[in-house]
């Protein structure tokens, strides 16, 4: 894929990098699945592998993201899930064709057949969000503590203290402001232009 889009967000979670791929919600967005087959290329990335996307299919992968991205961040703060947002996902849940196979080392793992479509894919990621928002994972769901981004992450952390959705981006974002900010304040206001 040529370089003019921006890279995937991967976590292990795929409902909360599904989330993932629109980024920096409160500040300049930014979209990581512009075009159908960044949508292809994301799906592949978890297994999911279809052989096409149209317009129509992008747009309605965005509704489910962004209904997933609403439920999970009423989830996060303890707020009573939006109804629409629940109606979307459960939808999308109950719209595809995918089986649920055990791995040899005991894990679930979906598989599309070879005839799967977008559609099939999203059933996938509504079943993931659904897990998480009835509590069968182990962990944490969170938000970003970064202000530009709020994103919705699952903190499987040994602690459950995570702060970041990506300490390579946010994370270390926040901590570089937090430098800049304390040497600003040793040098004082005549070595800031005030």
């Amino acid at each position: 894929m040529p370089d003019r889009f921006p890279e995937f967000r991967l976590g292990t979670v795929p409902a909360t990098s599904f989330t993932a791929t629109l980024t920096e919600r409160r500040g300049d967005a930014v979209e990581r699945i512009p075009v159908p087959q960044r949508l292809v290329d994301w799906l592949a990335e978890y297994g999911l592998v279809v052989a096409s996307c149209t317009p129509a299919q992008l747009e309605r992968a965005r509704k489910l993201r962004e209904a997933i991205h609403t439920a999970l961040t009423a989830a996060a703060v303890g707020d009573v899930l939006p109804s629409s947002a629940v109606r979307v996902i459960n939808d999308f849940s109950t719209h595809g064709r995918a089986s649920a196979f055990l791995t040899a080392g005991n894990e679930r793992e979906w598989r599309l057949g070879p005839d799967s479509r977008v559609e099939d894919a999203l059933s996938v990621i509504a079943a993931d969000a659904i897990a998480i928002l009835a509590g069968e994972r182990s962990g944490r769901l969170a938000l970003c503590a970064s202000p530009t981004c709020r994103a919705a992450f699952f903190d499987s952390s040994q602690s459950r203290t995570r702060k970041w959705c990506e300490m390579n981006t946010c994370g270390n974002r926040q901590k570089k402001a937090r430098f800049l900010a304390g040497k600003a304040a040793v040098r004082g206001p005549e070595h800031t232009g005030a």
